[in-house]
């Protein structure tokens, strides 16, 4: 074991503070990856507030991880020293079940190993990339491709596969139309990505205070959902609704805008239960669904994606000593897009 510095929740009321936390030693499949940046997702505060259930403490959050390899164990075979990679939200599963032998080890049977937050193999209490180094299997290590900043890649480990997961299984292209309900950490890369592979975008926002943005990162148009109108003037208009948003929705009124056999996929976790009428998805042979994160597999081709297209998330970096007020910047939807912890400031 060794030791390394990094910031973690004491409590579920108490502000993240200065730690260490020890690594692992390398083992014959391990990857030590120096880490560079660390992106602040919503879902590292929900856990750090104990809002999803009870968390252990202490907690060292951070999901969206990229940095550089600095050492490998004798049986590595897909990285180097030297190499570009990525973490995302798992660093483990069984390999076994059905879903990891697809490739979708986020659905693993017996439970994913999460980044932080869970129990690893070994029995210790995983912790998170807002510190300096991370020791993960290399199967669950991806390659982040050249032509992408390793700043603006590391959000691409969480919320960009969110948002790129269900937009290929629910077939996004040219001649289709999505809209994407939300412009904020997952949102903003669902339009960029939707207009990457071809579709017709729409942002669905509670105002328009952010249009001018949404136009810019590709959607075509850009509606209100506090004017009542818009659910009128939109009813029937959209093949796929990715909501992104982490709050109640009136799920009857954003089912009113698929067309005939259309989804909503949801891809935001809010606190509390959804409800809606059956009708709603009756009398148009309308789906509700949900979609969590991405395999390893297809996390890579989502990053070659992005680096083709030349995507990369819209990011403030910010060292580590203002994690906290991050924080409470995200809850304010004060942030465009996506907060970034650069972790050389972990001293």
């Amino acid at each position: 074991m060794f030791t390394v510095n990094a910031y973690a929740a004491t409590s579920a009321t108490e502000p993240l503070t200065p730690t260490t936390v020890e690594r692992r030693d390398v083992g014959p499949r391990d990857v030590l990856i120096e880490i560079r940046y660390a992106g602040i997702c919503h879902s590292d505060i929900h856990h750090a507030r104990g809002e999803w259930g009870p968390s252990v403490y202490p907690v060292v959050p951070g999901h969206e991880i990229a940095g550089i390899v600095t050492q490998v164990g004798p049986d590595v075979t897909k990285h180097a020293v030297g190499d570009r990679v990525g973490v995302g939200c798992l660093v483990g599963s069984c390999g076994a079940c059905e879903p990891c032998r697809r490739g979708e080890e986020q659905y693993c049977l017996a439970g994913g190993v999460l980044t932080y937050g869970s129990v690893d193999a070994d029995g210790t209490r995983t912790q998170g990339g807002y510190s300096t180094h991370v020791v993960v299997t290399e199967d669950f290590v991806v390659t982040i491709p050249a032509g992408i900043g390793l700043d603006e890649a590391a959000p691409l480990l969480c919320a960009g596969i969110t948002t790129y997961s269900p937009l290929r299984r629910w077939g996004a292209g040219p001649g289709t139309r999505i809209a994407v309900v939300g412009l904020g950490g997952l949102g903003h890369m669902a339009v960029k990505l939707a207009h990457a592979m071809g579709a017709e975008v729409t942002v669905l926002s509670q105002s328009l205070k952010k249009r001018e943005d949404g136009l810019r990162l590709g959607a075509d148009h850009y509606h209100a959902t506090s004017d009542p109108a818009t659910f009128e003037q939109l009813a029937g208009a959209f093949d796929l609704v990715v909501n992104t948003v982490s709050a109640r929705l009136d799920l009857d009124a954003y089912l009113s805008l698929l067309a005939v056999g259309g989804t909503m996929v949801n891809v935001g976790a809010p606190a509390e239960p959804l409800s809606l009428n059956v009708f709603s998805l009756l009398t148009r042979g309308r789906s509700v669904a949900g979609s969590l994160i991405g395999g390893i597999r297809e996390t890579q081709e989502m990053l070659d994606f992005c680096a083709e297209h030349s995507l990369g998330a819209e990011i403030e970096v910010i060292p580590a000593e203002r994690i906290n007020e991050a924080y409470e910047r995200v809850l304010a939807s004060d942030v465009r897009y996506r907060f970034v912890v650069d972790t050389t400031t972990l001293v």
